[in-house]
């Protein structure tokens, strides 16, 4: 697998995010700082309000930062969106009713065609077929199943081959059962096709399955509490659920989950 496949890292460093009016504001994020290697995936978790969307945002570009930087690779946040160097799949699939799966998918690829130079460019069919969407390449999005437009909303962001994948819960509107799912689906793909990507959720399982490490949030102000490293071999199936070593690892991040915000409630 080569560099060119894995795509580039982010650099964040000391990012400050501050929300409403002068001598009103809300510190939202406060001296976060976290590098994400190429070809890494890791975990965004804390309790609400800490900011992980908010930071996802900052990433991507849909805020600006009040003080601090990011990277992707040696290009700033600007850049990167110009060369398209990121994707992003939010919560809701955002998907064009009145487009077919596949216009769906090819559409981020026909927007700003300049930022595709030099990047290897994934045939529509092809990618929607490795999501188990092959039937549905002529389908409206209104005749697919929630865990069906989801997937469609990430073969979309890998479609013009992305440096970094940036998810925003991708499946908290999905039961629990089509949910695991939707992840292992995602897991499969990722491990022969791996991008850095950062993904946030509340779903302690789903975080420890899918990543290198997991950044674990506090709120008021957003920072970073604790980074937890996953050492857990890969590639991981679903029998990887069932292992002493995510068992125990799971129990620590709810133990310190837990005292993340049993610290927020006193603050």
């Amino acid at each position: 697998m080569t560099a060119d496949t894995i795509g580039e890292g982010v650099q964040i460093s000391h990012l400050v995010k501050k929300f409403g009016l002068p001598g009103q504001e809300m510190l939202a994020l406060d001296d976060v700082s976290l590098n994400v290697a190429p070809g890494e995936f890791v975990s965004v978790i804390g309790p609400s309000g800490c900011g992980k969307s908010t930071l996802l945002k900052v990433v991507a570009g849909l805020l600006d930062a009040d003080g601090g930087s990011v990277q992707i690779g040696t290009d700033s946040v600007r850049v990167a969106t110009k060369r398209k160097s990121i994707g992003l799949v939010p919560q809701a699939p955002a998907l064009l009713p009145w487009r077919t799966v596949r216009e769906n998918v090819k559409l981020p690829v026909r927007i700003n065609p300049r930022g595709n130079r030099g990047r290897v460019l994934r045939e529509p069919d092809e990618l929607l077929r490795s999501f188990g969407l092959g039937h549905a390449l002529d389908k409206y999005p209104k005749q697919l199943s929630g865990g069906m437009q989801q997937r469609v909303a990430i073969a979309r962001a890998f479609a013009f081959d992305p440096s970094i994948l940036l998810m925003d819960e991708p499946f908290s509107a999905l039961d629990e059962i089509n949910r695991d799912q939707q992840r292992m689906g995602l897991l499969e793909f990722w491990q022969s096709n791996r991008k850095s990507v950062m993904f946030v959720t509340h779903s302690v399982p789903e975080a420890i399955v899918l990543s290198d490490r997991i950044v674990l949030m506090a709120a008021r102000p957003g920072r970073i509490a604790e980074i937890i490293d996953v050492d857990l071999p890969r590639p991981r199936h679903e029998d990887a659920y069932a292992s002493d070593a995510f068992r125990d690892l799971e129990a620590y991040v709810r133990l310190r989950l837990a005292a993340v915000m049993e610290e927020d409630a006193h603050v």
